[in-house]
């Protein structure tokens, strides 16, 4: 994974979710346990609709965010190194949380995204803050050609003095996708720069998509 993340700012994790959990993250999307609704088109964002979960989260997503974060926390001091920036990541989330509330950011991340046909979402970066955690995880949990087609996962990266490159990453019902929020490292032939990251989904062409993202920073 690690060496994914160097080489194209993203990297697959196959099946990470069962598909019976993907199921019951789906059915909580009629419930009560999120703080905001958001339809995208009012904010101009694409077209589409997401929720923001509450807190408490629920267990599987509050324990994807707990084992996800460690070894995402060790790449990401490794990237800021490379950068040059001064800010490292503590070994526990919970423990970077409790920077994140301190900072004023206190609101729980952690999404469920729904598209039907002709949704899209706008190439944008999940910042919310200050306090941004340079990795982030989206995870798809409905089957494409089953339950949806088109809809593919979507990054572009923006190379200084040169045009961007863009990737289309496939997925598969359970399968996530771990890359970069905002900035990442690029080994050139004077050392490391910067490029810019993206991302997004494009327009589905039928049926109904469900994905989940998992952030590691809160709001403010």
């Amino acid at each position: 994974m690690a060496g994914e993340l160097d080489r194209f700012g993203c990297a697959v994790l196959p099946g990470l979710v069962r598909h019976e959990t993907c199921r019951d993250l789906v059915a909580l999307y009629e419930g009560g346990r999120f703080r905001s609704h958001i339809h995208m088109a009012r904010h101009g964002f694409g077209q589409g609709e997401y929720k923001y979960f509450a807190y408490p989260l629920p267990d599987v997503v509050s324990r994807l965010r707990e084992a996800l974060y460690p070894p995402l926390a060790t790449i990401a001091n490794r990237w800021n190194e490379r950068m040059d920036v001064g800010v490292r990541y503590p070994e526990r989330h919970g423990d970077y949380l409790a920077q994140c509330h301190a900072a004023g950011q206190a609101r729980p991340t952690p999404l469920l995204l729904k598209y039907e046909a002709g949704d899209y979402n706008c190439l944008h970066q999940d910042l919310y803050g200050e306090m941004v955690f340079p990795l982030q995880v989206a995870v798809l949990l409905s089957q494409p050609e089953e339950e949806f087609t088109g809809g593919e996962f979507v990054l572009t990266e923006q190379r200084p003095r040169m045009q961007s490159r863009p990737q289309v990453v496939p997925l598969q019902k359970g399968d996530a996708v771990v890359f970069a929020v905002h900035n990442r490292p690029v080994q050139g032939s004077r050392g490391d720069y910067r490029v810019n990251m993206r991302h997004g989904v494009s327009r589905l062409r039928s049926g109904r998509r469900y994905a989940m993202g998992v952030i590691f920073h809160d709001a403010g």
